[in-house]
């Protein structure tokens, strides 16, 4: 049965942390899709040649988006299969005998992958803790463990869980004394907080067209800058890394000079498809404009909820939080009661744990902020 929204449902859509919204989203993607669908059943041979021109369109957004060079930028079905790739390209000695270094409010998923490849590739993992009763880890904690042994490190753009943003060039500059490789997952904060892979140089970049860019699933990428691309041999490699994809001599197979070298099998083309709009759209916004209306809603959120007496789990200052901003709900409240609440009043929020995940974008209004701090006064008033 198809979805039929509520009047000015948007108006209280605080999930740009899962999945993002703009105007007009449903009936642009279904276009694409269709369009492509249309192509794709044509009865001609130009299928994959379609299919290939609007998949490089989405390198291309994503090229620009992020000031990535040419040729540095490829797709990957998630950020996890884009690390494994990446981590499978490193040149030998890269990470053997040496450590790699992660914050302990990295995306989980991330640390798994890590944690099951380091008895096999031979680094040890290091994960940054928290401090007891803190909501992010402090810069200052991943300098004091960042040594010359750091062979990798991962950093995060925007935290999914406090919306810390780290600083990235003091990590960078640290990093780069001890010649490490600095990657990062920009996934929480591309779209929303400025980020350019190259101010400061990183060594990669992996993210999703999800969040604040409002994409579909199965829309990821990898960035890898040189001179680290031409050094990479992925183990992860299929008949698209070739420069000629066509080359069948199998006692000759030999990697693209490009970021093509991480691609390996038939390529997902039907959410680089599906989220070409979405890309399109943000390109065609004012970057500033967006933030200045987030930041907008997000004081009114912090406003509010220190009225109701709720405990701010984000940076309060605004140039060390993203987009999100993120509550903790008193012992009493349980936390699915709460978003259920408020999703019967057209209030979409999210909760990790106890902590509440707020993230108002472009089709969020004040007065849907209004909505949400009566619905968590009303809620929680009765927990």
């Amino acid at each position: 049965m198809p979805h039929t929204p509520r009047p000015e449902a948007g108006a209280a859509y605080f999930l740009y942390h899962s999945i993002g919204m703009y105007p007009g989203k449903g009936p642009a993607m279904a276009a694409a899709v269709a369009e492509f669908a249309e192509g794709w059943a044509a009865d001609d041979d130009a299928q994959w040649m379609r299919a290939l021109t609007l998949r490089q369109g989405f390198i291309d957004h994503w090229q620009a988006l992020i000031g990535a060079e040419p040729g540095t930028l490829t797709t990957a079905e998630n950020v996890t299969v884009a690390l494994y790739s990446l981590l499978g390209g490193l040149p030998p000695g890269v990470l053997s005998g040496r450590r790699v270094l992660v914050a302990g409010d990295c995306f989980p998923s991330l640390h798994f992958l890590l944690a099951g490849l380091a008895p096999r590739m031979g680094f040890t993992l290091e994960t940054v803790p928290l401090r007891p009763g803190e909501s992010w880890v402090r810069d200052e904690d991943m300098i004091a463990r960042w040594g010359a042994d750091v062979g990798l490190a991962l950093l995060t753009l925007v935290t999914s869980t406090a919306s810390h943003r780290p600083d990235l060039t003091a990590l960078a500059a640290h990093g780069r004394q001890h010649d490490t490789l600095i990657g990062v997952d920009a996934t929480q904060g591309v779209g929303i907080v400025p980020y350019r892979c190259d101010a400061p140089r990183m060594d990669f970049t992996v993210s999703t067209s999800l969040k604040w860019l409002c994409g579909t699933p199965g829309a990821g990428i990898l960035q890898v800058a040189e001179p680290l691309l031409r050094q990479c041999r992925p183990e992860l490699r299929g008949w698209f890394s070739q420069p000629d994809i066509f080359s069948w001599d199998l006692d000759r197979f030999d990697y693209a000079p490009d970021a093509r070298r991480f691609d390996h099998g038939t390529p997902s083309v039907v959410a680089c498809v599906a989220s070409l709009p979405a890309l399109q759209w943000h390109a065609a916004q004012d970057p500033a404009a967006l933030r200045a209306h987030n930041l907008e809603l997000t004081r009114q959120l912090i406003e509010g909820a220190a009225g109701l007496g709720l405990v701010l789990a984000s940076p309060p200052d605004e140039a060390r939080r993203g987009g999100s901003v993120m509550l903790r709900l008193p012992p009493a409240a349980e936390p699915a009661t709460v978003v259920n609440a408020l999703r019967s009043r057209g209030v979409l929020t999210d909760c990790r744990g106890a902590t509440l995940r707020l993230s108002p974008g472009a089709v969020t209004t004040g007065p849907g902020v209004d909505r949400l701090l009566q619905g968590l006064h009303d809620t929680l008033r009765t927990a």
